[in-house]
């Protein structure tokens, strides 16, 4: 999680306990139906969904991390739900397409095509 932190230049939002783990691959969608369909556990989430719904869905599909692009930031709701339930929240100032671009550079897969 520390590389992705540098990759995105993010501002860790909430869990940072949680910085030393490891994810499998990255995912990233601002549809949450999208997210439940594709989503696999151990993932890292990233969207401009900045919402209690985006928490909700990684949460089941039991991701590690949200990452929140265009420096979007849950609320206060948002960041206990995230705190409560263990998932690690970044913010980038990256839009969506730059910020998938800068981690599939780094080598960083995405979720498997079912």
């Amino acid at each position: 999680m520390r590389e992705l932190v540098d990759i995105l230049e993010a501002e860790v939002i909430s869990g940072e306990s949680h910085l030393d783990e490891e994810f499998e691959c990255v995912g990233a969608s601002d549809l949450m139906s999208d997210v439940l369909a594709f989503g696999e556990s151990g993932i890292v989430l990233l969207t401009g969904l900045a919402n209690t719904q985006s928490i909700r869905t990684a949460d089941i599909i039991e991701a590690k991390a949200i990452v929140y692009v265009r420096g979007k930031k849950p609320n206060k709701e948002g960041i206990s739900l995230a705190e409560k339930r263990g998932i690690l929240i970044l913010s980038t100032r990256f839009f969506m397409y730059k910020a998938c671009g800068l981690i599939y550079s780094r080598g960083i897969h995405g979720v498997r095509n079912q």
